[in-house]
């Protein structure tokens, strides 16, 4: 009978021992979703920053009124919940129409303060998103027109005096090997 237990806990032990290690893989194994790094759970994984680094965000955003600790985690605060709704609302997302030029012949130049960031952000986005290519920082070219949605929407977000667009004569080309020596 004693042989039997000790045979019992050494399968218990055996398959705690494959349980655990099942667990840790999927623990560590690292997966993006909707372009942030989680591990296989679904939880955040902030391997580039220092836990000190977390922990004072948590605290700034703590003291903001964004977030609430509480002993089931860390929870969004009323405010939280309306800066990202408002944050959701604020950028919205737009799709390529179909009856846009083939031709690169639009140039969009913008001046966007650094205040508003975000937006500037989601505008190159959206250029290349739309098949624009940088010409520099601020100055891209693409194709013809741009979506009527997309300008309504830069207009109510109140972009459109950052933003001027000028209609080409003739086709944008790069020329890679171009040098100002030819």
């Amino acid at each position: 009978m004693a042989e039997f237990v000790l045979k019992i806990k050494k399968y218990i032990i055996y398959d705690m021992s494959i349980v655990r290690e099942i667990l840790e893989e999927l623990w560590n194994t690292e997966i993006r979703y909707k372009g942030a790094r989680v591990n296989f759970f679904g939880i955040p994984r902030f391997k580039k920053y220092k836990p000190e680094s977390i922990k004072a965000t948590i605290n700034r955003l703590e003291k903001q009124g964004l977030i609430k600790k509480e002993l089931s985690g860390i929870l969004l605060s009323k405010n939280g919940k309306v800066y990202v709704r408002r944050k959701l609302d604020s950028l919205k997302q737009f799709n390529k129409t179909d009856n846009i030029s083939k031709n690169k012949n639009l140039i969009v130049m913008f001046d966007i303060p650094t205040e508003r960031k975000p937006e500037r952000e989601w505008l190159r986005w959206h250029l290349k998103k739309f098949g624009y290519v940088m010409i520099q920082k601020s100055v891209w070219v693409g194709p013809s027109p741009l979506p009527k949605d997309f300008l309504d929407y830069i207009n109510e977000i109140r972009l459109k005096n950052c933003i001027k667009t000028f209609k080409l004569a003739k086709p944008y080309k790069h020329n890679p090997y171009y040098t100002d020596n030819e």
